[in-house]
């Protein structure tokens, strides 16, 4: 029996990838049409921001734990979060939850050991370019990092919350993004962290100037995985 998955859904586009992602690639391990059973839950978006936007993280801990309550009550053996920003709150969620998590960018830092990266573009919104979440797992994973300049990260955010949250995924966003990995590529980076759940969706990997860890699906792996490990 496969562990019953619990997800702590933010923003829509990247809570819907995950879910897609975990249904779409258990069939290949699992059989045909199977996959573990996974319960969702998600707060309104505009309940996050107000407390994202005045930085109180422990208001963004308490919707986190609201929907972990939830996912628990349904069943979930644990619980994930596709959305990189509010890992900021993992601190006051991890010990008072009623069920153990998986951290996105350890499953980032992992599969970027693993392909011998050394240094990471980190993409996402501006509170998780200039945030903690990234710099506290790579360090240690032992890895560097660098983030862009200040004025390419108000546009990212810009693009993160008026396009790609409403799923509006725009050539010109996509070309810009492209842009801000070639200058960190110019940096030192060897790998860019797509660290937006909805950025994956813009990003062509096949046509990006940097390999790209994509948090989403990597995120829906590791979820994935530890359903399926024995006790």
């Amino acid at each position: 029996m496969a562990k019953h998955i619990g997800i702590v859904a933010c923003s829509a586009e990247g809570a819907a990838l995950c879910y897609r992602t975990i249904c779409m690639e258990a069939p290949g391990v699992m059989g045909e049409h199977c996959h573990p059973e996974i319960t969702m839950h998600t707060h309104p978006l505009s309940e996050y921001m107000v407390h994202i936007r005045s930085g109180d993280w422990k208001k963004v801990a308490e919707l986190m734990l609201s929907s972990a309550d939830k996912v628990h009550r349904a069943g979930a053996d644990f619980a994930v979060c596709p959305d990189n920003t509010i890992h900021q709150a993992f601190a006051f969620v991890e010990n008072a939850s009623p069920v153990p998590w998986l951290h996105i960018a350890h499953s980032v830092a992992d599969e970027a050991r693993r392909k011998g990266f050394k240094k990471l573009a980190i993409l996402g919104t501006k509170y998780l370019m200039t945030g903690p979440v990234y710099p506290d797992a790579l360090k240690k994973f032992g890895l560097a990092y660098e983030i862009p300049d200040e004025k390419a990260r108000e546009r990212i955010d810009h693009i993160i919350f008026t396009e790609l949250v409403n799923a509006v995924f725009d050539e010109k966003s996509r070309l810009y993004f492209n842009e801000v990995m070639a200058d960190l590529k110019s940096r030192g980076c060897d790998a860019a962290v797509l660290g937006c759940t909805e950025i994956p969706l813009l990003v062509n990997r096949e046509n990006s100037p940097l390999p790209t860890l994509d948090s989403t699906r990597l995120l829906a792996r590791a979820a994935l995985k530890k359903a399926l490990e024995k006790d």
